[in-house]
């Protein structure tokens, strides 16, 4: 079974795993040193914008490659970084609607990863793993900003 039906390329598996350390770390950091929670929280929220615009990226890359590449697909793809971008325009006072708003565009985006079409087998599973993880890691940041 290649990488292109069912097996996970293992590059891909670690790097992901690897990503959500930093949806993980946050929260705990702000669990454990109330201190820090301001700091951890914006670092939890600026990672979630990178990989919602990264994601972003990835489907415009699909959807650029095509034969004919699809003008709605090509728009929508870049919807995730607008979105990123806009949260991040937010005051710090609202960081825990930050994070929960993030955690929402994740989960949205999460789905039409799963759901999507033209995307070797493997890539769905993986997401869905991902975006429990991040969105998990989103939320228990936004518990942890008010303490």
């Amino acid at each position: 079974m290649g990488p292109l039906r069912g097996e996970t390329p293992r590059p891909v598996l670690i790097y992901g795993g690897l990503g959500l350390i930093p949806f993980v770390g946050p929260p705990l950091i702000a669990a454990f040193r109330p201190d820090l929670a301001g700091l951890a929280s914006a670092v939890l929220a600026f990672y979630g914008a990178l990989i919602l615009s990264f994601l972003g990226g990835a489907r415009w890359a699909l959807a650029a490659t095509a034969a004919r590449p699809d003008p709605w697909l090509i728009s929508l793809s870049m919807a995730p970084t607008v979105a990123g971008l806009g949260l991040m325009s937010l005051p710090a006072e609202l960081r825990a609607e930050q994070l929960l708003t993030l955690a929402l565009a994740l989960a949205v985006q999460g789905a039409w990863d799963v759901m999507g079409e033209g995307l070797p087998d493997w890539y769905g599973r993986l997401r869905l793993s991902l975006t429990i993880g991040a969105v998990a890691g989103l939320v228990l940041g936004a518990v942890f900003v008010h303490g």
